[in-house]
């Protein structure tokens, strides 16, 4: 609304506009708003709205206790959404439903009653378009086959991204994350700013970011700020379905100039700082002697 000439004001009561990603990617994406003019007002409390006779005013708190009101012609609302699961004749049926509201399932996505399925944003525990198509397919092969064999739902590795400017997709763990269940972890980043298609599409902003097993190359998670970081995500999202560690991402051939690249060269920070030492000083001893010594069938001076 911002970039279609509307002043802008986004109130948030928490201290991040991003509160599920890393600070410093809340961060980037706020600065971006407020380079495009949106005000944006982060740890303030939207409290009421006030009739001041010739308009509306929202009434906000800030952290210290301090009101300010803020006229506006329209107000949009954003508090999230809950499953919409009543009316259908469930609570006939009697099949269970959790205490928010979404279906009750089992690891194959049955209710209490064998032969009714939930999926999708009715039974949660994701609200992403993309899960509940996942969650369809098990969901079908479980009710077509279930007499034969079952499958359990794969949870283990969900992508998501949150399609503001730059675009922030993550997999996996977070540092936040990874300190709140006290995973111990390693961090490598890639500045998307040294990036040549970046630099020539003037989208010289971003950063990829990846958590690692202390050590290894083995991937525990990764954001990534950058424009189309939806869809680059994708390349670390298979990686870490089936195991595939930085050391092969670094060694696939991405194509020159793309923003795909930035994925590779994450990859390279994370060699460069788990480079054995060991071997370079054997490198560079080995390259000493044979510079020193004569090539065949050339006599040296005396």
């Amino acid at each position: 609304m911002g970039r279609l000439g509307s002043q802008v004001t986004q109130v948030e009561l928490l201290p991040n506009i991003l509160p599920r990603e890393d600070k410093e990617f809340s961060s980037m994406v706020q600065m971006q708003l407020e380079t495009e003019g949106v005000n944006v007002l982060t740890g303030h409390k939207a409290e009421s709205v006030v009739d001041e006779g010739t308009g509306h005013a929202l009434k906000v708190v800030d952290g210290e206790g301090a009101e300010k009101l803020i006229p506006f012609d329209r107000l949009v609302v954003a508090v999230g959404r809950k499953a919409n699961t009543t009316g259908f004749g469930l609570e006939e049926l009697g099949v269970a439903l959790n205490p928010n509201g979404t279906v009750s399932v089992d690891d194959y996505l049955r209710t209490n009653f064998s032969n009714i399925y939930a999926i999708g944003d009715a039974a949660g525990p994701y609200q992403f378009t993309h899960t509940a198509s996942h969650m369809a397919w098990y969901a079908s092969v479980n009710a077509l086959f279930g007499l034969f064999r079952k499958f359990k739902v794969d949870y283990s590795v969900i992508p998501w991204a949150t399609f503001c400017s730059p675009e922030v997709a993550r997999v996996g763990l977070n540092e936040q994350d990874a300190r709140a269940q006290e995973i111990p972890y390693e961090v490598s980043t890639y500045n998307v700013a040294d990036l040549d298609r970046a630099i020539t599409d003037e989208e010289a902003h971003g950063l990829v970011k990846v958590l690692t097993v202390p050590g290894k190359d083995k991937i525990l998670g990764v954001t990534i700020a950058a424009e189309h970081a939806g869809e680059l995500i994708g390349e670390f999202t298979l990686a870490m379905k089936h195991e595939i560690g930085l050391n092969k991402i670094l060694g696939t051939i991405h194509i020159y100039p793309t923003f795909m690249e930035m994925n590779k060269f994450a990859a390279s920070e994370w060699r460069k700082s788990h480079k054995p030492e060991w071997a370079l000083v054997i490198a560079e001893k080995f390259h000493r002697w044979r510079r020193g010594k004569p090539a065949k069938g050339i006599a040296r001076e005396t």
